[in-house]
């Protein structure tokens, strides 16, 4: 389990811990059943093939859940996700590490809850960034 993240100590800018990822097809099978996207492109190789792909592409919503991990796990289990934004821009493919990460973009206070809001990527191996999105968390206050 993930240490608790308390507001209190939160500074803008700060990074958030690397998570690697490396989606194999067994993955995106497994996850095409656990989902109910069977949308061939994400495990039939001749098919993603014929619809002009280089090959089988990851789930978007797969990498989205790759970056809910990287929140969950840097908040700790006190912490709450209030929204999650998720932008597909690149095809990721299986086999290949894929870098999820992020910093403080923003800490304040509203309505009495202690909010934090991270700027969240995912980056292949050649440094693009094809996820990138937005989180927003609540967070416990230290006890005073």
């Amino acid at each position: 389990m993930a240490e608790q993240r308390f507001w209190d100590d939160v500074r803008v800018d700060d990074l958030l811990p690397v998570l690697e990822k490396l989606p194999t097809t067994r993955q995106l099978v497994q996850y095409a059943g656990a989902s109910g996207d069977f949308y061939e492109i994400h495990y039939d190789k001749d098919f993603a093939f014929n619809t002009g792909l280089d090959g089988v592409i990851v789930h978007g919503a797969l990498k989205s859940a790759f970056l809910g991990q990287l929140v969950t796990d840097w908040m700790g289990e006190k912490g709450t996700i209030k929204r999650l934004v998720v932008q597909y821009r690149g095809m990721d493919v299986p086999n290949q590490q894929l870098t999820c990460t992020g910093r403080v973009s923003r800490k304040y206070i509203e309505d009495g809850h202690h909010l934090v809001d991270c700027e969240i990527w995912i980056k292949n191996p050649d440094d693009k960034k094809t996820t990138p999105g937005s989180a927003t968390v609540i967070l416990p206050q230290r006890a005073r």
